[in-house]
């Protein structure tokens, strides 16, 4: 027992877990609900130290973990750990921007991209329709605990790039995220498909309006037509994009996981 808790406390243990706790920190500084949400940094860094603590004897226990000699090495190391954290956080971020996308389009096309007002989520000017998409993104996300997804994902990583100095993407990785990058367009686009082309008909209607009565002010009338229309048909849709969302979100974090799973 004794010798056990002095290698527990060994300088080696301790530096991978430093190591461990850095891509941790890594994957909470980019990863959704983590980065977006003024969550306080002293909940941050002890959500990073219980993981790391549950995590790291695996870890330590796998073959070919090497150890940093000198302070160089160290840094070299936990850049190449908080690197790795953020790889991940930033790959599950994608479907939160696909939300966004959705939103900011549909508002184009309702016509109510002038009233934009501060995105919590992104720190950025985006449409009022945008944030109710990410806010429904984000409950489904939590209800999914899309989250415990995120943390096996870098718990799987380190049996693909393990603790060290060498950093080599293979080729089926690489393809597996550029694959994840393109779902993020498509995504976007089948969460407002059906409204986009509820609202392009109208807009066409309103056209051969306008044709049809030339001294008609089609302009006036389009406008607070196309706005309610939309609202009207979010609230129509709204079950259908939760679950929608539901199934993306849960096949989207498969597909992280499936990063460090050999396929």
């Amino acid at each position: 027992m004794a010798s056990d808790l002095l290698t527990l406390l060994s300088p080696n243990s301790i530096i991978i877990f430093i190591m461990i706790f850095t891509r941790l920190a890594g994957m909470i500084a980019s990863a959704p609900l983590f980065s977006t949400y003024p969550i306080p940094t002293q909940a941050k860094i002890w959500l990073c130290a219980t993981v790391a603590f549950i995590i790291y004897p695996v870890v330590l226990k796998g073959a070919g973990v090497q150890v940093p000699l000198n302070m160089v090495e160290m840094t070299l190391f936990l850049s190449k750990e908080f690197f790795i954290g953020f790889l991940i956080g930033f790959i599950a971020k994608f479907i939160f921007s696909a939300v966004q996308i959705a939103g900011q389009t549909l508002g184009l096309q309702m016509g109510i991209t002038m009233g934009q007002v501060l995105d919590p989520t992104s720190n950025d000017q985006s449409p009022i329709i945008g944030q109710i998409y990410v806010y429904i993104a984000t409950i489904v996300f939590v209800s999914l605990n899309a989250h415990n997804w995120l943390f096996t994902s870098v718990y799987k990583s380190f049996t693909v790039i393990p603790p060290g100095l060498e950093l080599v993407f293979s080729p089926a990785l690489v393809k597996q995220v550029i694959v994840l990058f393109s779902h993020m367009f498509v995504i976007s686009f089948q969460i407002i498909l059906p409204i986009f082309c509820v609202l392009f008909v109208s807009e066409v209607l309103m056209g051969f309006m306008a044709k049809m009565m030339p001294q008609m002010n089609i302009f006036m009338v389009a406008l607070p037509f196309k706005i309610g229309l939309g609202l009207v048909m979010i609230i129509l849709f709204i079950s259908p994009t939760i679950t929608y969302l539901a199934y993306a979100i849960e096949k989207y974090m498969a597909g992280i996981l499936k990063l460090f799973m050999g396929g």
